[in-house]
């Protein structure tokens, strides 16, 4: 997982290393997901009852029953702090409007409901509940059974050697019936690419629903078949009807199947974000350019499309892949920078003018100021390039950092 945050020390990326533990760790480890779970449930309610949800003044209130609820002091003081995140996390979405503005039904239901924590939730250990001896592969972590020690872990030996630079805290998740340690690691930052001082020292990227990224280098009638989004769809609605199918059997053999395929529409579009924004990046790293992509937070709210493309458009994650983009490119020293999109559809980069008249369909785009015609993904790409210029030049000169990324992403 890589975070693009700068604190100054490189950049964070988290590790996912598997535990392989026993019978006895098993039970013993997921106990310890429940119980640590209970007690952030109940923390919670009372903070929805409390005006100030700070970790430090929620510690106060309830330090003592998650003691007495069978945690020790520091897995106390982690829940409530997970709590409070929770809680934070809440608020920041409710100021940004991601439920509704404050007069709707879901807004009240949001603010008005306690937050719940599953009993399998993650769970935050520090170094105090946890140790890691990586020579030998294991762990020694807290449970509520007693600490275990020489917890076995398999990883990769590019992960191993990450290890040695893991900073902070390491969150115990559980995932499809098994343990993981997500560990955050610190990457030095390597030299940054200076793009050429011109549009055409920077990369646009498109970001769409028929073609999932068009590149100011590609040629949009000869696009990656993985990158068009019409083979997304169709893999799409395979994996539904397949699923519709299963679900209409109801046979145990058909529920297990179900299960097992639970996350594979997830799993697919994860790889396919992390396959096109490979080539982006290492397209802007070879040419030494920047790369410029679209803001596209919020689109769902801000567009309105046919019904057959409203289930793409919900179920693609491109904030995901802007944010592996974003990553990516800082691990190689690529300058990112995010634009606008408005009006990148229809303003001809080679004249600048701009008309809804100028995108007569969904791939064609003809300029009525200067005549330029092409492919209006193509057009966008350009646009989006000569963009990230502007806001890249307006940044050098103000001492400004190119924009963080809004999540990690598991590697």
């Amino acid at each position: 997982m890589v975070s693009g945050e700068d604190g100054g020390c490189g950049v964070k990326r988290i590790v996912a290393i598997k535990l392989a533990p026993t019978a006895q760790e098993y039970a013993a480890l997921y106990a310890t997901l429940v119980a640590c779970n209970a007690v952030a449930t109940m923390v919670a309610e009372v903070a929805q009852t409390t005006r100030d949800r700070r970790a430090f003044a929620m510690q106060r209130l309830v330090y003592i029953a998650c003691k007495d609820r069978g945690l020790s002091a520091q897995p106390a003081v982690r829940t409530i702090k997970k709590v409070a995140d929770a809680y934070a996390t809440r608020d920041s979405n409710l100021a940004k409007g991601r439920h509704g503005c404050p007069d709707s039904s879901r807004y009240r239901r949001v603010v008005s409901t306690p937050i719940a924590f599953r009993p399998d939730a993650a769970q935050p250990f520090d170094d105090r509940c946890l140790s890691w001896q990586i020579e030998l592969s294991t762990v020694s972590i807290w449970t509520t059974v007693g600490r275990l020690k020489n917890v076995r872990f398999v990883c990769a030996q590019w992960q191993r050697e990450h290890l040695a630079s893991r900073r902070g805290e390491s969150d115990l998740v559980y995932r499809d019936g098994q343990f993981y340690l997500y560990a955050t690691i610190d990457t030095p930052d390597p030299d940054p690419i200076t793009p050429a001082d011109s549009r055409s020292g920077w990369l646009g990227v498109d970001l769409g629903i028929v073609n999932l990224a068009v590149t100011t280098d590609d040629d949009p009638t000869h696009l990656d078949v993985r990158w068009s989004g019409g083979a997304v769809t169709a893999r799409r609605k395979k994996n539904l009807a397949l699923r519709r199918a299963l679900q209409r059997v109801g046979t145990k053999s058909a529920k297990r199947k179900l299960k097992a395929r639970r996350r594979k529409e997830s799993r697919y579009a994860t790889d396919i974000n992390h396959q096109v924004s490979k080539a982006i990046v290492a397209q802007a790293q070879r040419t030494e350019r920047g790369i410029a992509i679209e803001n596209l937070s919020g689109i769902r709210e801000r567009v309105r499309l046919a019904r057959t493309q409203r289930q793409q458009l919900h179920s693609w994650s491109y904030a995901q892949l802007r944010d592996q983009i974003c990553y990516k490119a800082r691990l190689a020293g690529v300058p990112v920078q995010v634009v606008d999109p408005r009006n990148t559809s229809r303003t001809c980069h080679h004249c600048g003018h701009c008309a809804k008249s100028n995108r007569p369909s969904q791939a064609k785009f003809r300029c009525h100021g200067c005549g330029w015609i092409g492919h209006a993904d193509h057009n966008a790409a350009h646009k989006i390039a000569q963009l990230g210029h502007t806001h890249y030049r307006a940044a050098q000169s103000t001492g400004l950092k190119q924009p963080p990324v809004s999540h990690p992403v598991r590697t």
